[in-house]
């Protein structure tokens, strides 16, 4: 079997795999620089360095898995896990400190956890769903709400986190439609097929 399509104890030793890892343990890093800023609604110079170093993470290491033939089971789950726990958990501490209203986090968490959920179900199943560009620009437009909420110039200006989040809520809501489409898709496509054999 490929590395695409088994998990390997070994695989999590490639280079492309430990940046995953590295983003998913310098998280919380992240969230404290949030927090200590709390005075400053958690805007700081510290964490918009830190958020872009594991942003640009995110980028490296699906690059390198891909120019060294690297790309694994291990790589396709943990490369999304990371960018969830970076990306909500940052959002809730910014919640924490009054710069995020909870509600718009509330929908980009669920969402995240309900195609999570149908991902590991079409699993299962035997689905594999490739990742549209809808997602990758969900996860960049993501980052960038959390970059206009970090940003000290920002500070006093309350709207522009404000409207940043709310853009990434319509992002990260219709990546989740086309998302569950593809899936409803793909499993009809299969159980038709299988309904064919027999």
């Amino acid at each position: 079997m490929s590395r695409e399509t088994e998990f390997s104890w070994g695989d999590l030793a490639l280079v492309a795999n430990l940046i995953t890892l590295g983003r998913i343990v310098l998280s919380p890093v992240l969230f404290v620089l949030i927090l200590v800023a709390g005075d400053d609604h958690g805007t700081s110079w510290a964490v918009v360095a830190v958020g872009w170093v594991l942003g640009a993470s995110d980028y490296y290491d699906g690059r390198i898995a891909r120019s060294s033939g690297s790309v694994s089971r291990w790589g396709a789950f943990l490369d999304p896990l990371a960018d969830k726990v970076m990306i909500l958990g940052a959002a809730w501490c910014f919640v924490a400190v009054g710069r995020l209203f909870w509600v718009p986090v509330l929908v980009i968490s669920v969402r995240e956890l309900l195609v999570s959920a149908a991902r590991t179900r079409w699993a299962r199943d035997g689905l594999s769903l490739p990742a549209r560009q809808s997602a990758k620009l969900k996860t960049l437009v993501q980052g960038a709400a959390l970059t206009v909420a970090a940003l000290p110039p920002l500070e006093p200006h309350a709207w522009a986190p404000s409207v940043a989040i709310w853009v990434a809520v319509a992002v990260t809501l219709y990546s989740g439609w086309r998302y569950w489409a593809d899936g409803r898709a793909g499993a009809e496509a299969a159980s038709a097929h299988g309904g064919g054999e027999r």
